[in-house]
């Protein structure tokens, strides 16, 4: 089946996100551009110091095309790198603070990037051995500390420090007065990001997100969320993810409005700061709200200033959307997306709520956007019919062209510019898209095909469930079989027989978790996501434990 909407995407002819900042600096430079914690940036001051930033990178011998790594944690700095990257003709590669050195080393040589910019402690703690050998010529180091006063111990953590040896200060640079480098605006097919997802299989590849893309989906969801100008937006999702970057500093800049940053998430810091900024949107992991939905002090009150709140980044339980709109009045708005999509590629648009599918309960993640055209698809690349499961492939202005440096993968994921997401989903008669889950997650029971999301979601409606996650293990019988880790709610103690009968109640008997497993936190990655693969790695090490007798 396929749907798609008539109007065509703006990506050919857009601005660009860099564009409608400078435009806001010319219109309102006394505006709040960046708050953290008790400190502000002005739009002009923000312009000022990543003109400066962009001029040092130039006189460091940074050129147009030349790539730029930058692993910090949601602070003003990063957003200033980034703007200063694009502002010196250059290409952000977004590094996750949790990587390990293998992994920062396989990025860094993967990208070529020339710049690396990470917290003073990251380089002293793992960066400056990591990059010992095949290293970035040029090490700006950021303290987060830095930009305010009020110095919250709940995520900024240890000391001011000097900057490390053999690094220089950002700020420093950025302050250097330094004239930016003339060099043409970007335009929309010149590359922006360099994202690195792992996908299925392999070592991590760099998804080549353009101006374009990013201009499309930023501007396309400032469009549709009907925010005033100027809106106060808070990063609820980090922004070196996709999601962030893109639905979060993206959208607020081309709204022209203010972007809260907490340095990273933590439930008690991020309810204060709603209370003290009042933010009108927000875009967030699932996770992010569960966690915010179990403080002891969240209340209606946390919430009142929102006019809008979108989850994405994992999938979206429809028992969380009740209970979090019972307990806090917002509606939490779905959506979906890949590194691959530039964010978002389909949306529950304001005004409207997702249907949740009567068979499988799952709930939509919304339609697809302008110019944006999805097919489910069958192993032969075939249309299917409407409600019929397959693949979901997509074509659209927010699809990057390929991967950096790996036409093979390219051609295999892209072929004629199609995204094969590697995800089953389905499309109802009104163009509802249904993501039922990823293609290498399915549970293969005695023959029959379990998706996890499926259970998880019946999970979810349990009251005393905070987090579920489902991942298949060998058995000697079956094949495979379920197995459920749950970690409770707080103040609850479910019984795991309880929650299989639940379970039981609701679901075909091959699809009920064999065994349920209660854990205090289930493993996440910074954006939230809940990790199965180190899930099924643990009952993996268990049952090997088991076998060879171990405690």
């Amino acid at each position: 089946m396929t749907t798609g909407q008539a109007a065509a995407g703006p990506a050919a002819t857009a601005p660009g996100v860099l564009h409608a900042f400078r435009a806001t600096v010319r219109r309102e430079p006394g505006r709040s551009a960046l708050v953290y914690f008790d400190g502000r940036l002005t739009y002009r001051q923000a312009d000022e110091l990543s003109d400066g930033l962009a001029g040092g990178l130039a006189a460091r011998g940074f050129r147009p095309g030349d790539r730029a790594a930058v692993m910090l944690q949601n602070t003003p700095h990063l957003v200033l790198a980034v703007l200063a990257v694009w502002k010196a003709g250059g290409v952000v590669v977004p590094m996750n603070p949790m990587y390990k050195a293998g992994e920062v080393r396989h990025i860094l040589t993967d990208s070529g990037a020339t710049v690396l910019v990470c917290e003073d402690g990251a380089w002293t703690d793992l960066l400056r051995d990591a990059t010992a050998d095949s290293g970035p010529r040029t090490v700006l180091t950021v303290c987060p500390f830095g930009l305010q006063a009020r110095d919250d111990a709940r995520v900024l953590r240890g000391t001011r420090a000097a900057t490390p040896e053999g690094t220089e200060s950002l700020l420093a640079v950025a302050r250097s007065g330094a004239r930016p480098p003339a060099v043409p605006g970007p335009g929309p097919a010149d590359p922006a990001l360099i994202s690195y997802t792992s996908g299925t299989t392999g070592r991590p590849k760099g998804a080549v997100n353009t101006h374009g893309n990013i201009a499309h989906n930023a501007e396309q969801s400032s469009g549709t969320s009907r925010l005033p100008e100027g809106s106060v937006c808070f990063a609820l999702a980090p922004l070196f993810h996709i999601a962030g970057m893109v639905s979060g500093l993206g959208l607020c800049l081309v709204n022209g409005g203010t972007l809260v940053l907490a340095h990273r998430f933590d439930a008690g810091v991020v309810l204060d700061a709603f209370l003290e900024h009042r933010p009108a949107y927000a875009v967030g992991p699932p996770t992010a709200f569960m966690a915010l939905m179990a403080h002891p002090d969240a209340g209606r009150e946390h919430f009142a200033s929102f006019r809008l709140l979108y989850a994405g980044g994992a999938p979206l339980p429809s028992g969380l959307v009740e209970r979090f709109r019972t307990a806090f009045g917002p509606y939490l708005h779905n959506g979906y997306g890949l590194t691959e999509t530039t964010a978002r590629l389909a949306s529950v648009l304001p005004g409207t709520e997702a249907p949740v599918d009567p068979v499988s309960g799952t709930l939509a993640v919304g339609v697809p956007g302008p110019g944006t055209r999805v097919r489910i698809v069958d192993r032969d690349g075939a249309d299917v019919p409407a409600g019929e499961h397959g693949e979901i492939v997509v074509r659209g202005p927010q699809v990057v062209p390929g991967y950096w440096g790996r036409p093979e993968e390219t051609a295999a994921a892209l072929p004629g510019g199609e995204l094969r997401t590697g995800d089953v989903g389905f499309l109802d008669e009104d163009g509802w898209l249904y993501v039922v889950d990823r293609k290498k997650d399915m549970i293969s029971a005695s023959g029959f095909k379990v998706w996890p999301r499926e259970v998880e979601d019946v999970l979810y409606t349990h009251p005393a469930v905070r987090e579920a996650a489902v991942v298949g293990v060998p058995d000697a019988y079956r094949g495979e079989t379920v197995l459920a880790y749950v970690s409770p709610r707080p103040g609850t103690d479910p019984d795991p027989a309880e929650l299989a009968a639940h379970c039981r109640e609701r679901l075909a008997a091959y699809k009920v978790p064999r065994e349920v497993r209660i854990l205090a936190d289930l493993p996440k990655t910074t954006s939230g996501k809940i990790l199965r693969r180190e899930l099924r790695e643990r009952a993996g090490d268990r049952a090997r434990t088991r076998k060879t007798g171990g405690a």
